[in-house]
């Protein structure tokens, strides 16, 4: 199995590498890319970890060596969020860069899955989209925006509040992956029942999280440890689908037959060709429905930005 990480050297891209480092199956190969010229350097401090992973780093211009043979394509790369910034201040910066190096993906390696990370998440994952119809190669079930970082929120979050063992909490988020647009499932949460004032206050906490990291930063950063996780989280159950193991679902912002929105993150089940599955949403209470339905215009308006960008 071969990933490939492009945005390697920056804070999400080496949490992400050091976790994959040490628990991707034995003889899979990791290989970093990033424009920055420190990208050799982190891979090979990575190659000094005692695992059966083998690493390469390249630095510069073209990702193209990077991506030879690669099974799965994680994108980090881009700018982080400062203070003030919400994630559509971004996009100018970060459009830009995943346009291009999702131009390199659709020619070295087309039927790799795709993750794209790299904020705003409700914009970028449609320019991929787009890029990859432009060149042919397109197919909605290789192509995965990551909110997993919305639902490992949600989880700890939920276990914090109600005082349960994190790893028995099981949270479905849908809808996008910026302020409104994340929608955790709180009614469908198995052995715990919220107040009316919690639901509210524990859905702003959730979709305000990313603010509470940059903020707590100081302007030194954005949320670079947790979303490493949630991109390790994701990728590997992307693997497990891959290797043919059953029942691995996990909610990811993609391409399907939504009613809501042509984007829309809902739960999925993974497989050798990326999405097997599409599972529904299932039952949702009256704030849910509320919340979903007041999202739509916000999230459509983010996933037509990115059409038009590469239009």
């Amino acid at each position: 199995m071969k990933v490939a990480v492009l945005g390697a050297a920056g804070g999400i891209g080496q949490a992400l590498a050091l976790l994959l480092k040490t628990q991707l199956p034995a003889g899979s190969e990791l290989s970093l890319y990033d424009i920055a010229p420190v990208t050799p350097g982190v891979a090979v401090d990575l190659s000094h970890i005692p695992t059966a992973v083998t690493v390469k780093g390249f630095a510069g211009e073209d990702p193209s060596p990077a991506l030879v043979g690669a099974d799965v394509v994680l994108i980090s790369a881009g700018v982080a969020r400062k203070p003030g910034m919400d994630r559509s201040d971004l996009f100018n910066i970060n459009a830009g860069i995943v346009r291009n190096l999702v131009e390199k993906v659709a020619v070295v390696c087309p039927s790799a899955l795709i993750g794209i990370i790299t904020n705003p998440v409700n914009t970028t994952v449609a320019i991929a989209a787009e890029v990859l119809k432009k060149a042919g190669v397109y197919d909605k079930n290789r192509l995965f925006g990551v909110t997993t970082l919305d639902v490992i929120r949600s989880e700890t979050f939920i276990a914090e509040l109600k005082g349960l063992n994190v790893a028995d909490v099981k949270v479905n988020v849908i809808g996008g992956h910026s302020g409104v647009t994340i929608l955790p499932l709180l009614s469908q949460v198995e052995g715990v029942s919220f107040t009316d004032e919690e639901v509210a206050a524990l859905t702003k906490r959730i979709q305000n999280a990313g603010t509470e990291v940059v903020e707590a930063k100081a302007g030194g950063g954005s949320a670079t440890l947790s979303m490493g996780q949630a991109a390790f989280r994701f990728c590997m159950s992307l693997i497990r689908g891959l290797q043919g193991e059953a029942n691995v679902v996990e909610c990811a912002y993609i391409a399907g037959d939504s009613e809501y929105a042509p984007l829309f993150a809902q739960p999925v089940l993974l497989g050798k060709q990326g999405i097997e599955k599409i599972l529904a949403v299932g039952e949702l209470s009256a704030f849910e429905v509320q919340a979903r339905d007041s999202m739509l215009d916000t999230l459509k308006a983010d996933i037509q930005l990115g059409v038009d960008f590469v239009k």
